[in-house]
């Protein structure tokens, strides 16, 4: 539905030099389905969506709806933002403090190329406040919302012009987190039901995992990892996603032999040795970082079976309610794990970890962009 080549769009900053923002994107965003652009501030993120908008023009490459190019550095198009046809819901939400609820939401309907009846722009504002939940409160005037109310304002607005394309810049950010995690359901909601192709930013790995379809991680104006939310956590293809997405501990290792299983191989860490999985090919004697997620190291008080089993002693713990952060160090190095509040294994006292193969992600050494997606 959306389709994204080789986008490239760079700005001037305030000291007059060039940035590059954005560095051959490439995107194919199915029909219906909900992706999100994350990473952290400056990576590029906002400046595809605004490139997507409209909102910047890129210096090259191709971006098409449902096969209609609006926008082509090849053959020198460039659609004017309005004339997209796209919704779009700022950070800031950008309401009308002047107009009440039902005239913030009817305003693109009344300012757009389309002429509708009041009639018909009633039936349309009517039906998308309902499906906001803000049918109830058309006349109040907009001021008067809570900060949840107004990000629903917001949506109504954009969705009462039935876009082909709905566009979310960090909608979420002003909200208290409370209400943040409410309004990420009631988006979820919102978007399956309706089945808009959706574009969301964010900076929330949390927000991301939660509310999307696929993600693609960005880093200094690299998409560096496309994937579904399972994807990206539990297979990342760099330390950057690793480290970026959730917790992980990082450790160096060796490769110093390959498992009868395709895609594993045996590390020589300075602990043990580890059965480990690997979604890019490893060579005899290369050398990689292991990431392993907290609620991966499963901890007990006498030694397990299986392999990948390592014995430490526990340094630290932080009851957290629902689960336990424990640190463990084993030899001279120190591990973070995740276990249930029955573990009643004291600081102090002997215990031992172990790490599902798996959940052993072994990422080739190199530079924090390497195995760029192109």
């Amino acid at each position: 539905m959306l389709n994204v080549k080789a986008l490239y769009t760079e700005y001037i900053n305030e000291r007059g030099e060039p940035v590059k923002a954005a560095q051959n994107i490439n995107l194919d965003v199915p029909e219906g389905k909900l992706f999100t652009l994350l990473g952290p501030s400056g990576c590029g993120k906002t400046t595809t969506l605004r490139s997507i908008a409209g909102l910047e023009k890129p210096q090259s490459g191709e971006i098409s709806v449902s096969g209609r190019v609006v926008y082509s550095s090849a053959s020198n198009v460039f659609v004017a933002p309005n004339k997209r046809g796209f919704g779009m819901v700022f950070q800031s939400y950008a309401i009308w403090p002047h107009m009440n609820v039902f005239k913030n939401a009817a305003f693109p309907l009344e300012v757009g190329d389309r002429k509708f009846s009041k009639k018909q722009v009633e039936d349309k504002v009517m039906n998308v406040l309902t499906v906001v939940g803000l049918d109830h409160l058309a006349g109040r005037e907009a001021t008067k919302l809570s900060g949840g109310q107004q990000q629903r304002l917001a949506l109504a607005r954009a969705l009462a012009m039935e876009p082909h394309l709905l566009l979310l810049d960090e909608p979420l950010s002003n909200l208290d987190a409370k209400l943040r995690e409410r309004m990420r359901f009631e988006l979820k909601r919102l978007q399956r039901e309706l089945g808009i192709t959706t574009i969301y930013v964010t900076h929330d790995q949390g927000e991301a995992l939660a509310l999307s379809h696929e993600i693609a991680v960005m880093n200094e104006g690299h998409i560096v990892q496309i994937g579904t939310p399972r994807d990206i956590y539990e297979r990342p293809r760099n330390k950057f996603v690793a480290d970026f997405v959730g917790l992980a501990n990082f450790i160096e290792g060796t490769v110093c032999g390959v498992a009868p299983e395709d895609g594993y191989y045996r590390m020589s860490i300075d602990i043990c040795e580890l059965r480990t999985y690997a979604a890019d090919r490893l060579n005899m004697g290369e050398s990689a970082v292991i990431s392993i997620r907290p609620e991966d190291v499963e901890l007990f008080e006498q030694r397990p079976e299986g392999i990948n089993v390592c014995e430490g002693v526990v340094v630290a713990k932080v009851f957290l309610g629902e689960y336990l952060d424990f640190q463990i160090k084993v030899a001279e190095r120190q591990l973070l794990a995740r276990a249930h509040p029955s573990l009643t294994a004291a600081v102090g006292s002997k215990i031992y970890a172990r790490m599902n193969p798996d959940k052993c992600i072994a990422i080739p050494n190199g530079g924090e962009r390497e195995r760029v997606v192109e």
